[in-house]
């Protein structure tokens, strides 16, 4: 299969911390892949470097065969790569409809897309004149995930959906990453293991800033040792 997404090598800085020394990765297209580690490993770091807004000292990253080398953050996602941050990140003074307009790429984004973002999460649409603010935190979730989706992205890097979040709502954001992989790749930070195993093809491990294993979900599963050495799961 075909990757959409090739990190080869990466390191990158914050200020004067080495936090990813060796970092490589490929996304298949048309399939999610977990990015799992520890806490402080450099996940986001990875997911922030292929954005540009930690952008690598050393290694190559390329999109769709492209190097995204030197460009800007604004340049990269405008290459379809839309991006779910750690907490939401929504604005939260603005309404839900507000907050997915200011998402648009391209004029007529939203209006192209809100039939498709309102049947994957139909409270949305009951909340849309609702600010920020005042949604639930499983709503503001939703809420981060479609505004990623207004714009027509072909890839999708999502960080911790799950965190704090009630099994009920864990188990509707489920449904809908499923929905939007039919047709976007997915890389997914998650520390909850059974999530990423519900969702993903395949991983990569990343220890220390360092990418130490990939392979297929359905083995890691099956590999005790490695979750209990790298993930510290049962």
């Amino acid at each position: 299969m075909d990757a959409i997404l090739e990190l080869v090598n990466i390191q990158t800085f914050i200020g004067q911390y080495h936090i990813l020394q060796d970092v490589s990765l490929q996304v298949p297209c048309g399939a999610v892949t977990a990015l799992l580690g520890r806490n402080g490993a450099g996940k986001t770091t990875t997911l922030k470097s292929i954005l540009g807004l930690t952008p690598p000292r050393l290694g190559e990253i390329f999109f769709e065969g492209a190097s995204l080398k030197g460009l800007p953050s604004f340049e990269i996602a405008s290459r379809g790569i839309g991006y779910v941050p750690e907490h939401r990140a929504i604005f939260r003074n603005l309404s839900v409809e507000e907050n997915l307009r200011i998402a648009e790429r391209k004029k007529g984004d939203y209006a192209r897309r809100k039939d498709f973002l309102f049947n994957l999460f139909p409270d949305l649409q009951r909340l849309i004149g609702l600010s920020g603010g005042r949604l639930s935190g499983g709503q503001q979730q939703m809420l981060a995930i479609a505004r990623a989706l207004v714009p027509e992205n072909h890839l999708l890097l999502i960080d911790e959906p799950s965190e704090g979040l009630a099994p009920v709502v864990i188990e509707q954001l489920i449904n809908a990453i499923r929905q939007v992989a039919v047709n976007c790749s997915v890389i997914l930070v998650e520390q909850n293991f059974l999530v990423a195993s519900l969702l993903a093809h395949n991983y990569t491990i990343i220890e220390e800033g360092c990418s130490v294993k990939i392979g297929r979900m359905v083995d890691l599963e099956n590999d005790k040792v490695s979750i209990q050495r790298f993930l510290g799961a049962a």
